[in-house]
């Protein structure tokens, strides 16, 4: 008789999910963590980073205030108290992702390293662990590049910035994703210089249209991009040598360059496990490819060959598809064609679905359809009209949808629904949206799409024609 039903080795987003359904459903459930309860997304990532955005954009609202005939002096950023502020949201989230939480809903908790020393079992903290399945959702970690001296100039990550938030004269930021992006806006509104280097280009999955808006709000903000150059070695001071010859130098540096997979000490060669650098590989539906009692889900999985999806929503989606096949035992695949992300500037840039060029690549006969933030009246009476809607349709139904917009990852919901059911644009310009919201600029780019069918002569000749009955 194995120990438990689930073994789940790593406290992050998926393994809490994964972890609380089972449990709460009577299963034998053990945890295991060797880090902080949490993982990346309470800990370093999502609510830090979130909480450091907060308080810039309120540095921004503040300066920009006199826009509305609101004079206040210039914003003075106490950087201790900011540091308490985002130190006390994880504080404040923190006992939902707990150990006594998950105690408390019937889970074996170990804070130790696990590692597979046979196909069905791990050794943590010194005992030996069956189990009938097992879930793999130990993370990923910051992935910094090969440059030469990167290590003289004592690069910070995303966790090592939280940790101890310093205040930075001159920032210096690699990578253009959505981690150094944000970044760059947070301090730039904290009155930070910062100096972003990308060699390709920002946002580099998101749509160029987007892109380009996003770009020049930035450099609105004072961030300085350096893209489409490499950097070619590093030095103490933090001192960068890019590939056309200039140097620049900073009092801070932090890569955001990606993530790697946290598979090294797990033993997956003894648990039959197949891995490569992309992850655990599994098939679609999350299932290990070489040993069929185990599961990987989140950062750590390459499920189908299609490559991790470093968010967390993604993590929590990879948690029902393996609570649904490891624990009820019913078919779950997942589907991608509708996983939203969002990268929070300011303001946020918001995508779901196929971008123009993706879907003009899958053979669609594509339709382009747009509405400005500056033609939407809430904007205009708030101030704040940079930003832009974008549908992707094929056949009068939506494919993507990307959004430029304050608040746009939270406009990108109901987006997400309408990718996922395939809608017709019909029904998408048939909405009824409160006004005045941001939220119209959707319906309006989707109305565009019957404007000009609308207002055509035949239609006219036969409201004309309509209009002379009794």
């Amino acid at each position: 008789m194995p120990d438990y039903d689930l073994a789940v080795i790593g406290a992050g987003a998926a393994g809490l999910s994964v972890t609380a359904a089972a449990a709460q459903l009577g299963l034998r459930v053990v945890l295991i963590e060797r880090g902080r309860m949490g993982g990346d997304c309470l800990n370093a990532g999502c609510v830090p980073s979130k909480a450091l955005l907060a308080a810039a954009h309120a540095a921004t609202d503040a300066a920009r205030a006199g826009r509305f005939g609101i004079r206040l002096p210039p914003p003075e950023i106490d950087w201790d108290a900011l540091r308490a502020h985002v130190h006390g949201v994880i504080a404040a989230i923190a006992p939902v992702d707990s150990e006594a939480r998950y105690r408390a809903l019937g889970a074996t908790v170990i804070r130790a390293e696990a590692r597979f020393v046979a196909p069905d079992a791990l050794l943590a903290d010194g005992r030996r662990i069956t189990a009938r399945r097992f879930v793999i959702a130990a993370g990923s970690r910051p992935a910094l590049p090969p440059i030469p001296g990167l290590d003289a100039a004592e690069p910070l990550t995303n966790e090592t910035l939280v940790e101890r938030l310093p205040r930075p004269d001159h920032l210096l930021i690699l990578g253009g994703g959505p981690v150094g992006l944000e970044m760059a806006a947070a301090h730039a509104a904290l009155g930070c210089r910062v100096t972003l280097i990308e060699q390709a280009r920002i946002a580099a999955q998101e749509d160029p249209e987007l892109a380009d808006l996003l770009r020049a709000e930035l450099r609105r903000l004072g961030v300085v991009l350096r893209e489409g150059v490499a950097v070619v070695s590093a030095s103490r001071g933090p001192v960068l040598h890019l590939a056309d010859g200039t140097r620049i130098e900073g009092s801070h540096l932090l890569a955001a360059t990606g993530r790697r997979p946290n598979t090294e000490t797990l033993g997956l060669d003894a648990g039959g496990i197949a891995a490569g650098p992309r992850g655990v590989a599994t098939d679609a539906g999350l299932r290990s490819t070489t040993n069929r009692r185990v599961y990987a889900a989140g950062d750590i999985a390459d499920p189908a060959g299609l490559g991790p999806r470093a968010f967390t929503h993604a993590a929590g989606y990879h948690a029902s598809i393996v609570v649904r096949r490891a624990v009820f035992r019913l078919p779950a695949q997942l589907d991608y064609r509708a996983l939203p992300r969002a990268i929070y500037t300011a303001p946020e840039l918001a995508q779901v679905g196929l971008t123009e060029a993706e879907a003009r690549a899958a053979g669609h006969d594509v339709r382009v359809l747009r509405w400005p933030l500056a033609e939407n009246d809430r904007a205009i009476a708030e101030g704040d009209t940079a930003g832009l809607v974008k549908l992707v349709a094929a056949r009068g139904r939506l494919l993507g949808a990307g959004i430029l917009a304050p608040h746009a990852g939270e406009m990108i919901g109901q987006w997400t629904l309408a990718v996922a059911s395939r809608a017709k644009l019909s029904t998408l310009a048939g909405l009824i949206a409160p006004y005045p919201t941001r939220a119209e600029a959707g319906k309006r780019a989707a109305g565009s799409a019957f404007m000009a069918a609308l207002f055509s002569p035949r239609v006219k000749t036969a409201v004309r024609l309509l209009a002379r009955l009794p």
